[in-house]
C-alpha cells in the first residue's frame, strides 16, 4: 500500500496546514507518516488524559519522539477526564483541544486516524441504541469544525500490516482490551460473531445513510424558516402546519427545533420525538413534557420549545405607571409600547387601541393580567372575565403570563388584542384620543393591534 496514494486528494485543501491528531496507536501513526510523506503534515497534536498512569505518559513520550524524528512541531495537552461517561468526556476534551489549535492558527484543519472499522463500530453501537438514519450516517469524512478523516476507508488490519512491512512502531492501548467499555465489547465480542464482511456492510450502510441525510438537511433547511418561529430562546410551531407534512418531515422538524435550542441532539432519541408528536395528536387543548434541558408546552394549536425553567425566571406580576404621552419598554417581558395623544375626528370604536382621553380621569398603570380581571367590551351588555376571553380567542397559556392590561385604579381600561373597555372606548365624537401602539416584533416598528389580526399576531408577543 503506497502511503501517498491512500489519502483522498479532494480532502486536502491546497496550502492548508494540517495538524495530525496522534495518540500513538497504529492508525494515527500510519496517518502521520502518510501525510508527512505527502508534505502535508504541519504539526502533531496529542492529548494525555492521564487515564493509564505511566502508560499514558509513555504514549506522550512516544508521540513527542516521533514528531521530533519527522521534524514536526508538537502540541501536547494534559486533560484529565471529568466524571461521567469516560469515553464521551475524553472525546469531547480532545475535540475542544483540536478546535482551540485551529482557532489559534496552529493549523487550518486537524486530521484524525478513524478507520473503516471505527465507522462500523460506531454504526453498530448506534443501531443498538435505536438511532435513525441520522445516527446511522456514522462518522463523516469531514465536519464543519475543521476535522478531517483521511483514512476512513481503510481497514485496521491493512494499516497494521503496512506499518509492520515498513518496520514502523506504534503503541497499543491496553484499555482497548477492557470489555467493561461498550465499544470494546462491540469490537471484541459482538461483531466477530457476525462474520468478517460485517464492517464493510456497515460502512456501506453509513455511506447510504449519509446521502439520505444530506438530502434531508437541505430539505429541512428549506422548510424550517416558515415552520419554526424562533424568538430568542423560544421556538413556536403551529401544529396544523406541522401535521400537514408527512411523518418523516414532522420528526425532522421537531429534531431541528431541539437542535437549535440545545445546540445538539445528545441524549435525544426516538421516544422523545414520538412523545412530542403524541402531544400534537392529543384531543385535549394543552399538554406539557420535559426533555433533557427542554420544556415542551402545547396550548391550543401551538407547540412551544423553551429551556427548562424559562417561565420561572421572572416574577409573575409587574406594574409600571405610564407617562402620557410617552414610551414604555420592558424587554424581559417582550413589551415595547408607545402612547400618543391625538385628535379623534376619524376614530371609531372598532379601533382596538384607541381610548377617549377625556374619560381617563386618573393615572394609568401598565401591568400584567391577573386572575379576576374583567372588562365590558363595546357592544356587550355585561363584563367578561379576561380569562374567558383567553379561551375564546385561543390565546396560548404561556402568552397569558405577561399579557398586558392598562388599568385606572381597579378598573381595566384596555388590554392587548381585546381592546378598550366600553366606558373608555373612543368614538367618532371623541375630541382627544389616546393611541396605543405595540411593537409586536421588537423591531422598532410600532403597530396598533388591529394591524395584526388573529392568533398569528399574538403568539409573537411577550416571549
Amino acid at each position: 500500500m503506497s502511503l501517498q496514494q491512500i489519502i483522498p486528494r479532494d480532502m486536502l485543501s491546497s496550502g492548508a496546514l494540517i495538524g495530525v491528531a496522534v495518540s500513538g496507536g497504529a492508525d494515527s501513526v500510519f496517518l502521520l507518516h502518510a501525510l508527512a510523506e505527502l508534505g502535508r503534515a504541519a504539526c502533531v497534536l496529542h492529548v494525555n488524559h492521564k487515564l493509564r498512569g505511566a502508560e499514558s505518559d509513555a504514549d506522550e513520550a512516544f508521540v513527542r519522539a516521533l514528531a521530533a524524528r519527522l521534524n514536526l512541531p508538537v502540541a501536547v495537552a494534559e486533560i484529565p477526564v471529568a466524571a461521567g461517561n469516560i469515553e464521551q468526556e475524553a472525546r469531547r476534551a480532545r475535540y475542544d483541544f483540536f478546535t482551540q489549535q485551529i482557532a489559534a492558527g496552529f493549523c487550518d484543519a486537524v486530521a484524525t486516524g478513524h478507520t473503516l472499522d471505527d465507522q462500523a463500530e460506531t454504526i453498530f453501537s448506534r443501531f443498538l441504541r435505536g438511532a435513525g438514519t441520522a445516527g446511522l450516517s456514522g462518522i463523516r469524512p469531514t465536519n464543519r469544525n475543521g476535522v478531517i478523516r483521511p483514512i476512513l476507508h481503510l481497514r485496521r488490519t491493512d494499516i497494521r500490516a503496512s506499518l509492520t512491512e515498513r518496520e514502523m512502531e506504534w503503541r497499543d492501548d491496553s484499555s482497548n482490551l477492557d470489555t467493561s467499555f461498550e465499544r470494546n465489547r462491540i469490537r471484541l465480542e459482538l461483531m466477530p460473531q457476525l462474520g468478517p464482511a460485517l464492517p464493510e456492510i456497515l460502512a456501506s450502510t453509513a455511506e447510504w445513510a449519509r446521502g439520505e441525510e444530506d438530502y434531508w438537511t437541505a430539505e429541512i433547511a428549506r422548510l424550517a424558516p416558515a415552520l419554526l418561529q424562533q424568538n430568542g430562546e423560544v421556538i413556536l410551531i403551529h401544529m396544523k402546519a406541522l401535521l400537514a407534512h408527512p411523518v418523516a418531515v414532522q420528526r425532522r422538524l421537531l429534531r431541528r427545533a431541539i437542535e437549535i435550542l440545545r445546540g445538539g441532539l445528545r441524549s435525544i432519541d426516538f421516544r422523545h420525538i414520538e412523545a412530542i408528536r403524541a402531544l400534537t395528536h392529543s384531543l385535549e387543548g394543552s399538554g406539557r413534557l420535559q426533555l433533557p434541558d427542554l420544556d415542551i408546552f402545547r396550548s391550543f394549536d401551538w407547540l412551544r420549545f423553551a429551556p427548562l425553567g424559562f417561565d420561572s425566571r421572572l416574577e409573575r406580576d409587574f406594574e409600571v405607571e405610564l407617562t402620557i404621552p410617552g414610551k414604555v419598554t420592558i424587554p424581559e417581558r417582550g413589551l415595547f409600547m408607545e402612547l400618543e395623544l391625538t385628535t379623534g375626528a376619524d376614530v371609531y370604536n372598532k379601533q382596538e387601541n384607541v381610548l377617549d382621553w377625556w374619560r381617563c380621569a386618573g393615572s394609568l398603570t401598565l401591568r400584567n393580567w391577573r386572575p379576576g380581571d374583567s372588562l365590558r367590551l363595546p357592544g356587550k351588555s355585561g363584563a367578561e372575565k379576561i380569562k374567558s376571553l383567553f379561551q375564546e380567542y385561543r390565546i396560548p397559556l404561556w402568552e397569558r403570563r405577561s399579557w398586558p392590561v392598562i388599568a385606572e385604579g381597579s378598573s381595566i381600561v384596555w388590554t392587548r388584542q381585546f381592546g378598550p373597555a366600553a366606558e373608555f372606548a373612543a368614538g367618532p365624537d371623541s375630541g382627544q384620543v389616546l393611541l396605543i401602539r405595540e411593537d409586536r416584533e421588537s423591531n422598532g416598528r410600532f403597530q396598533t393591534s388591529n394591524d395584526v389580526t388573529g392568533i398569528s399576531g399574538s403568539v409573537k408577543e411577550g416571549l
